[in-house]
């Protein structure tokens, strides 16, 4: 679902087309699909064709690759890099704490996979490192 900053790609275009005074009958017709269609994207039960999403952004005078954009969430993130915590802190304060890595019995090993791990994206918190190593050794375990 949405979030509360974000609008979803059926509620944009639902709100755009009422903003415009339109139904979803001229929208259908405009964009050269049924009434039903535009219904299931408005309710987010189809996923639209690029073809699609051109047209509704010219008929609904949207923006063309923010309305794609909305339509394929994991295309911006294909396309933009991740952010991540600053410089990493977190990682490096789990890296640089040897009480704690002892007391979880941490080994160069695993250290090494942590560190791939934390370059892939953000590390929100230690806690995390943590689990998630206690679940890859939960995993490991079950051979």
């Amino acid at each position: 679902m949405a979030t509360k900053q974000e609008r979803s790609f059926g509620e944009t275009i639902r709100e755009r087309r009422r903003q415009l005074d339109l139904t979803q009958e001229e929208v259908a017709r405009r964009i050269g699909t049924s009434i039903p269609y535009v219904g299931h994207l408005e309710s987010g039960k189809r996923h639209p064709s690029e073809r699609i999403v051109s047209r509704l952004a010219e008929v609904l005078g949207l923006d063309r690759r923010k309305l794609y954009f909305l339509a394929n969430p994991s295309a911006r993130e294909m396309i933009e890099p991740k952010r991540r915590s600053a410089d990493g802190a977190v990682w490096e304060k789990f890296r640089r704490d040897e009480r704690l890595r002892k007391v979880h019995r941490v080994t160069d090993d695993e250290m090494e996979v942590l560190g791939r791990i934390a370059r892939m994206g953000e590390v929100r918190s230690v806690e995390g490192l943590i689990h998630l190593l206690e679940t890859i050794r939960y995993v490991l375990s079950e051979r």
